[in-house]
């Protein structure tokens, strides 16, 4: 062996047990510890690896030549298998290292378009065969998805239905416009629900929701919270606008306002005894606005 270092170009290395491939850098072979007076021109920064990983654990580190990650400092014994080993196991931890630094963790995203899917084929499915009659196998085939898919979001059929029946009607009901008068609001906010109701054979879905509502308090907690407060809330704001404009009295009892309107439109819709049209609607919100009118004009008296 000659004195100073002596360099090896960059080869494969076989690493580990993996089997995988590595290159290692250019390996820098160290001869004896420099004796005094030595060429001061010496390669600063030269890796050299101990060959026990106890003293490459105790070695000091130095930052190598192109200002990467620390090494271990020199040391006076070195062989090319010791360099090798430990140039592999550097690459791989810094690479180990980084990747777990970068790397979000990442969950499996639910699909979009598979739960468009599952909730068209599930309001089609009820439509055409009513809940009783509806499973997940069959809405699983139509949307193409498996059952899997669709219990991942809804426990129950009923869930689903309930879903279902809400995303077909929020898509076709419009804002509620301000038209500047109570008798106005109303009709704008009842009129496109009535139609839509009536346009296809939902009465039997409600039905069969409301069924389910009174023998599961916990699907009836749902159905109130999804389907049937949205309603009543978007008819509270027509009531508080005509309340702010002075058109009705401050302690107009909106709760008892609203059981008036609605109650003779689900009554028709689930009864099915008579049209559910514009013209009921009208009929409906007369009655309702000219009880209230009458009301303020007696306690105005």
């Amino acid at each position: 062996m000659t004195d100073g270092p002596r360099a090896r170009d960059a080869r494969p290395c076989r690493a580990g047990r993996g089997g995988g491939t590595v290159v290692i850098r250019q390996v820098h072979i160290a001869g004896p510890p420099p004796r005094t007076g030595a060429d001061p021109r010496a390669e600063p920064g030269v890796a050299r690896a101990p060959p026990t990983c106890q003293a490459h654990r105790s070695a000091p580190r130095h930052a190598d030549a192109a200002g990467g990650t620390s090494i271990p400092g020199p040391d006076p014994i070195l062989d090319l298998p010791g360099q090798a080993w430990f140039d592999v196991q550097l690459m791989q931890s810094d690479s180990a290292n980084t990747e777990a630094a970068v790397t979000p963790r990442r969950g499996r995203p639910r699909s979009e378009k598979a739960r468009v899917a599952i909730l068209e084929a599930a309001a089609e499915l009820l439509l055409d065969r009513g809940l009783s009659a509806v499973s997940m196998d069959a809405v699983a085939e139509r949307a193409g998805v498996s059952k899997a898919t669709i219990y991942r979001w809804w426990p129950t059929k009923e869930m689903l239905a309930l879903d279902a029946l809400f995303n077909e009607w929020a898509a076709a009901t419009p804002a509620v416009r301000d038209t500047g008068s109570l008798r106005g609001d109303l009709l704008s906010l009842l009129r496109p629900w009535a139609r839509l109701a009536g346009s296809r054979p939902y009465g039997r879905v409600i039905a069969a929701l409301v069924t389910e509502a009174q023998t599961d308090p916990d699907f009836g907690a749902a159905y109130r919270d999804r389907f049937v407060e949205p309603r009543r809330e978007q008819a509270r704001e027509v009531f508080r606008r005509a309340i702010e404009r002075g058109e009705i009295p401050a302690d107009t009892k909106i709760e008892v306002a609203l059981d008036v309107l609605y109650g003779p439109l689900y009554h028709r819709l689930l009864h099915g005894h008579a049209p559910l049209n514009d013209r009921f609607v009208r009929d409906v919100v007369d009655t309702a606005v000219d009880g209230i009118m009458r009301g303020r004009a007696g306690r105005a008296g």
